[in-house]
């Protein structure tokens, strides 16, 4: 038999501790010394350490020692070390694990000294030698037991360094398709990461693979941005050995501490949290490409080209810091070109929010000469047009490393021969997030290097990036003819929009193509378009939480949709972000926002629980601009290539429950997708996709969904119509095939709804997601399939109340002899145990959360699979339900009902007390009483099964937590619902 242990966890251990310098690079062999010592194998209960240690002390206390001459000297020096490393775990409730890792990760990376020095003075601590790797000391375990031996966490395979575990890793078996990775992801994140926090103190990153997937993440960092690693070409994912490649690729050692030192960042989230990122491969490979070249001083360029949306910024900010870092580099000087100011923003607050040192900016062209002349060692962000600017050489060092941010704009006026004339020496990068033409000599020129054949030195394709979950598919839907303006105008149109023009410059444009900006700008097509828009979003986009941007023609667009939008969901909704001189000649001066305003107003629509829907723009924020809750863009004006992919890129970012990024398109821009995106890649093409073929997808991905219920009459309810859909999936694999095409289906209803073109599935659709619910697993394994269900399909559940309610008399059951008897002896035993099961699974749903209840519904799971396998017969395997049963009510008597009141309130309040941070000083003993006597007073039996009854406690709990005590905080006030949900 197969399992996790004999499959999975020894296919880790074993490529873990074989040869891992096997496929290093020579470059990586020549910084690393060409010595590297691997991973070797030590069994948990070998290592000298208690169980309630998270470190192995023997083991730091000789790396102390053998790192630090200054402990050497004075060995008794390591108990002073080892007091203050044991103190951070410890710390560990009240400082939050993020910032717990923070501090501890400050002494991994030797940036800690103590006053060990001759005369007291301080000098540095190292726990891990970064310059001579061979200097550490790997070990890799598996079934560490912390923090007690009998009933601890078990961990299935923890990697150290000099004795400090960095690395966690949850193995699960390859054999159940529902099981996945997500279940190890899950157990670590949900699972130890809450219970046993101390654990994660030292953490660099934990992995979860099931033998066919390789995930990692950082602490606190949602399941869903978990990403996968790759190396080269080969990106191939659904085997053991595609996993064996990402283990030997990221578990390698130095690998491992490359990212600990350079590869992760501590940054402050929008809520004021701290956040830990760590870097993606594509970052990892881009940065360390630019760091080798500037090692080995050619060649002096290349370019990057990294989908929109896949991190651009941050893969800017790991490079620039290992450059500065480098001891090969002799303190470069690092700078940051930017396309524009409004740019400028995201980069500068990707570095702020990062904490980077020594960061500069250089507004001015003044302070750009002052800066390179002074010979300034510092980041320097800037802007491509200071160059335009500069006349003659500004500086010849050779260690200047230049990094230029949508590098494909720089032929604007051969700015790039400029910065080339001003830098003769630099080393020079650029990076793009959009494919350049072969058309684009400026380009290549100025970056590319004869040496990487394609022209680019790292690529991350849409494709790719769309692989990885980086970044969402692109769905346009074209509108209704009516609309639309006739094709010579907007070819006009085009013919005029060139990418020399400056922002100011546009209104002039629209001037040289007055045919089309007067059939645009018709009030009767205003009227019609803001209509439209405003319908779309309030069925298609609010209901999941999601916010638009509606971009115009001109400025005089801006404000005239502005005016009749405000009249259709009033001027709350809706606000216009475009550029102003704001002087008195200037029409527009009124909409005219100075950069904190606008930051604060972008923060707002950032914000789930602000009324602001809407975004109006013409040319600002359509690049750069970064808010991943935005899912639509309404585009009623011309544009092509890097502007329109650009621009619709806005959409593609990751958010929870957000599937795809929404083009609606007025023009008819994308009639033809080729001619829109007109790039040399053809698989940029292939980007978006019309809804309209996805309407085509959908009679046979229903069709697909109801073969595996053959003969099954819908239209019966209760048990009868429930047993005989759950006969049609006698098993698990069987399960699992059944729940992957409901997942197909799901998304593609949530993507199409509420289109006319459901109306003939709706009641097929609700049948197969009552069935979907019904066989999901009672314990929650197998989280990838059996994952929660889309706010649309959900509504249409509600719709009528709720799922046919299925009598529940297991306690009548359970109590009586007479009756046990009469089921024994049954002539049907098989058909007695469906409905126990049915009543089990929903007792167990009930609890989901109780650990004593999870365990029930995996034995319930395991005596299935028994007999399903034929090892249980139909009478036994009765007779071990009612065993089963027995215990759940037994079980269910124990939850001590004041318990559960008491345990409800203990939950908000740990809740409240965690969400706290010096903006919302709330009082939270106060707001928990307010909620929990609130919520007794309106919720009855079963209210979690209705809309009414949702929706009645959603408005109590918003009158408490917004309007009492105006905490403004959708991912609070959504964790809250949540608890009331599964305690009231």
């Amino acid at each position: 038999m197969f399992n996790e242990e004999n499959t999975v966890e020894q296919m880790v251990l074993e490529t873990l501790c074989g040869d891992m310098t096997s496929n290093m690079i020579a470059e990586e062999l020549a910084i690393y010394g060409g010595e590297i010592k691997g991973w070797r194998f030590v069994s948990a209960e070998e290592l000298p350490r208690q169980h309630s240690d998270v470190l192995v002390e023997s083991m730091v206390r000789d790396a102390l020692i053998r790192l630090n001459p200054e402990i050497k000297a004075q060995p008794d020096r390591v108990d002073e070390v080892l007091y203050r490393l044991r103190t951070i775990p410890l710390s560990v409730q009240s400082e939050g694990l993020v910032r717990a890792n923070e501090l501890f990760a400050e002494w991994l990376r030797g940036e800690k000294s103590m006053p060990f020095g001759e005369r007291g003075e301080h000098t540095p601590v190292r726990l891990i030698d970064f310059e001579n790797l061979s200097n550490n000391d790997y070990v890799v375990t598996n079934q560490w037991v912390y923090p007690v031996k009998e009933g601890g966490r078990r961990f299935d395979i923890i990697m150290l360094v000099n004795g400090i575990p960095l690395v966690v890793g949850e193995a699960k078996t390859p054999v159940r398709p529902a099981v996945t990775w997500v279940d190890g992801a899950s157990d670590i994140h949900n699972g130890y990461e809450q219970s046993v926090p101390q654990m994660f103190v030292p953490n660099v990153l934990s992995f979860a693979t099931e033998g066919k997937c390789y995930r990692y993440g950082s602490v606190r960092m949602p399941i869903d941005i978990w990403g996968p690693w790759h190396e080269g070409e080969n990106k191939a994912e659904g085997t053991l050995v595609d996993v064996q490649r990402s283990i030997r690729s990221m578990l390698r050692p130095h690998v491992v501490l490359d990212n600990l030192q350079n590869f992760t960042l501590f940054a402050t989230d929008k809520k004021h949290r701290r956040i830990k990122i760590i870097c993606r491969y594509q970052q990892y490979e881009g940065a360390n490409l630019m760091v080798a070249r500037v090692v080995k001083g050619y060649p002096k360029k290349g370019l990057i080209w990294h989908f929109q949306g896949s991190g651009k910024s941050l893969l800017m900010v790991f490079a620039a810091q290992k450059l500065r870092m480098h001891r090969k580099l002799g303190n470069p000087t690092v700078m940051i070109v930017v396309d524009r100011i409004d740019l400028d923003t995201q980069i500068t607050a990707t570095f702020n929010a990062a904490d980077i040192p020594n960061m500069v900016g250089a507004a001015t062209r003044q302070e750009l000469q002052s800066l390179l002349a002074a010979d300034t060692r510092k980041i320097i962000i800037t802007t491509i047009h200071k160059f335009g600017e500069a006349d003659g050489r500004l500086n010849e060092r050779s260690n200047i490393i230049v990094m230029v941010d949508e590098a494909h704009r720089t032929q604007e006026g051969d700015l790039g021969r400029k910065m080339r004339d001003a830098l003769p020496n630099a080393f020079l990068f650029g990076l793009t997030g959009t494919p350049i033409n072969k058309r684009d000599r400026n380009t290549f020129w100025a970056f590319g290097a004869d040496e990487d054949e394609q022209g680019y030195m790292s690529r991350y394709s849409f494709q790719d990036s769309i692989r990885d979950k980086a970044t969402l598919p692109l769905h346009f839907e074209a509108v209704d003819v009516k609309l639309r303006i006739n094709k010579d105008a907007i070819d006009e149109a085009y013919s005029q929009m060139t990418d020399e023009l400056s922002e100011l410059d546009r209104d002039d444009l629209a001037k040289r193509a007055a045919k089309m900006a007067v059939l645009i700008k018709a009030p009767a097509r205003v009227n019609a378009i803001c209509q439209h828009i405003v319908k779309h979003f309030q069925e298609k986009v609010e209901p999941n939480g999601f916010k638009a941007q509606v971009v115009t023609f001109d400025r005089e667009c801006c404000v005239l949709y502005k005016k009749v939008m405000d009249e259709l969901v009033g001027p709350e909704a809706s606000a216009i972000v475009m550029h102003t001189q704001g002087g008195k000649s200037d029409e527009y001066a009124e909409w005219k926002l100075a950069k904190d305003e606008e930051e604060k107003l972008l923060d707002r629509f950032r914000d789930p629980i602000d009324p602001l829907k809407f975004l109006i723009v013409t040319s600002k924020l359509l690049t750069g601009f970064d808010a991943p809750i935005l899912q639509v863009m309404y585009l009623d004006k011309p544009m092509k290539d890097h502007n329109l992919l650009q621009a619709i890129c806005r959409t593609n970012r990751v958010y929870p429950g957000k599937t795809h990024g929404l083009i609606v398109d007025y023009l008819g821009i994308f009639d033809d997708v080729a001619t829109a995106l007109d790039f040399d890649e053809k698989a940029v093409q292939k980007v978006i996709t019309n809804l309209d073929d996805l309407k085509k997808e959908l009679p046979g991905v229903v069709a697909r969904c109801l073969a595996f219920f053959p003969g099954v009459d819908r239209t019966v309810g209760g048990y009868e119509g429930l047993i005989a859909a759950q006969d049609c999936l006698p098993d698990n694999e069987t399960r699992d095939k059944f729940a992957a095409e409901y997942s197909v289906l799901s998304r593609l209803w949530e993507a199409l709804s509420p289109d006319p073109c459901l109306g003939p599935y709706k009641k097929d659709y609700k049948w197969l997601t009552q069935v979907y619910e019904s066989v999901k697993p009672p314990s929650g394994n197998g989280k990838l399939l059996w994952y929660a269900l889309g706010a649309k399909t959900i509504e249409l559940v509600h719709e009528n109340v709720h799922l046919e309610t299925v009598r529940d008399d297991l306690d009548t059951l359970v109590m009586d002899a007479e009756v046990l008897e009469g089921l024994l002896d049954a002539k049907d035993p098989d058909k007695k145990s469906r409905e126990i099961e049915i009543k089990l699974i929903a007792r167990l749903r009930k609890h989901k959360n109780n650990r004593k209840f999870v365990a029930l519904g995996e034995r319930l799971e395991k005596l299935k699979e028994r007999h399903e396998q034929g090892l249980l017969h139909s009478l036994d395997f009765l007779k071990e339900l009612l065993t089963l049963a027995k215990e759940v009510v037994q079980a269910e008597k124990q939850v001590d009902p004041v318990d559960e009141q008491a345990k409800a309130k203990a939950a908000l309040t740990e809740l409240f007390a965690e969400m706290k941070n010096g903006k919302t000083p709330m009082v939270v003993e106060r707001i928990v009483t307010d909620i929990d006597e609130i919520v007794r007073l309106v919720r009855f039996p079963g209210w979690q099964n209705t809309k009414a009854g949702e929706r009645e406690v959603q408005k109590v709990l918003r009158k408490v937590i917004y309007v009492k005590y105006q905490v403004k905080d959708q991912d609070l006030f959504d964790k809250a619902f949540g608890y009331i949900r599964q305690y009231y």
